[in-house]
């Protein structure tokens, strides 16, 4: 499998007056064009950080990070952030609000418009277009949020628990729905989440880490029968659950 982005050998420490913490040590995988991975583990073992060197929001002490060959860096525009709130601005209307991205790197064209509109349509948000955010129920607004991350047209796709807010029976809608989208548009994600079952479910490949200072201990390919075609199905799985026993075991020895 081609890589899209590789974490060779790379840790991380944060420092304050009272001392160093080592936050990860020494991970490397590799995440394949078209890929979703999904990176679970205790809490604190670094997970969010991972997501911040991947991304070049901060740099790592010892290792290297590269996208389709080449090193990431703050701001690239290849790298899309999906947060665990929508942050979508109460004072901009749904359509203004996923055009954001898009006014801030100056590339808000015709044809940047039309594609955002069709994504409100084909993903059930254009009746909201010129409301307020605070007439979206939770999951639309997560889709809201997801458009305006896909506006901008990244390579690759982070997502850092952004179902965390929503209430259980909102959570599973949105994961399925969130789910599709990603496949549908073909792009390369990693989701970082606490919870196992939305990691099975969603990903191809699910990554195990360790307690603090977080190593990758174990990568388990998560596969299932043509007809689970969505997330929801696959919880019906009977695979489903062998997953689930695994993962478990795996974090229960390594926690």
């Amino acid at each position: 499998m081609d890589a899209m982005l590789s974490l060779s050998h790379v840790s991380f420490s944060y420092h304050t007056l009272g001392g160093e913490t080592l936050a990860l040590r020494d991970i490397s995988f590799s995440v394949g064009f078209g890929e979703f991975a999904a990176i679970v583990g205790p809490s604190g073992c670094g997970k969010s950080t991972l997501l911040s060197l991947i991304c070049g929001l901060i740099q790592p002490e010892s290792g290297a990070i590269t996208m389709a060959g080449k090193p990431t860096a703050a701001g690239s525009p290849g790298i899309g952030y999906m947060l665990q709130r929508d942050h979508l601005f109460e004072w901009r209307t749904v359509y203004d609000n996923v055009l954001l991205g898009l006014e801030i790197q100056k590339k808000l064209t015709a044809e940047n418009r039309r594609r955002v509109e069709q994504m409100l349509e084909t993903y059930g948000l254009s009746a909201f277009a010129g409301m307020k955010p605070s007439a979206l129920s939770g999951g639309m607004k997560q889709r809201a949020a997801l458009i305006r991350t896909l506006a901008l047209d990244p390579e690759l796709l982070l997502l850092d628990e952004p179902f965390s807010a929503l209430d259980y029976q909102t959570r599973l809608e949105v994961a399925d729905d969130i789910g599709m989208i990603i496949r549908r548009e073909g792009k390369t994600a990693i989701l970082v989440t606490h919870d196992l079952s939305e990691a099975i479910s969603m990903a191809d490949r699910v990554i195990v880490l360790s307690k603090r200072p977080g190593q990758v201990k174990s990568i388990i390919p998560v596969s299932f029968p043509d007809e689970y075609d969505t997330p929801l199905k696959k919880r019906n799985a009977e695979q489903f659950s062998h997953y689930f026993n695994l993962i478990w075991k795996e974090l229960k020895q390594y926690g």
